[in-house]
């Protein structure tokens, strides 16, 4: 069974593992936030252009396409 911590001992703690968290610096912020929006623009732009062909496909297969 766990040993209770005290409300003090516990933020004790806390502030002790917060002190070894490695933070990233601004520029390595700046870097991944540009990443991850670009892979998202690129990801949105390649179903975007899946699904306009899937439904070209289906167009064609039914006889709806003009």
């Amino acid at each position: 069974m766990a040993t209770k911590t005290s409300p003090v001992e516990f933020f004790r703690e806390v502030r002790q593992e917060v002190a070894r968290v490695t933070w990233p610096t601004r520029k390595e912020t700046l870097v991944t936030t540009a990443m991850v929006l670009l892979m998202a623009f690129a990801t949105a732009i390649f179903f975007f252009v899946v699904d306009e062909v899937l439904a070209q496909v289906v167009r064609l297969i039914l006889g709806l396409g003009a």
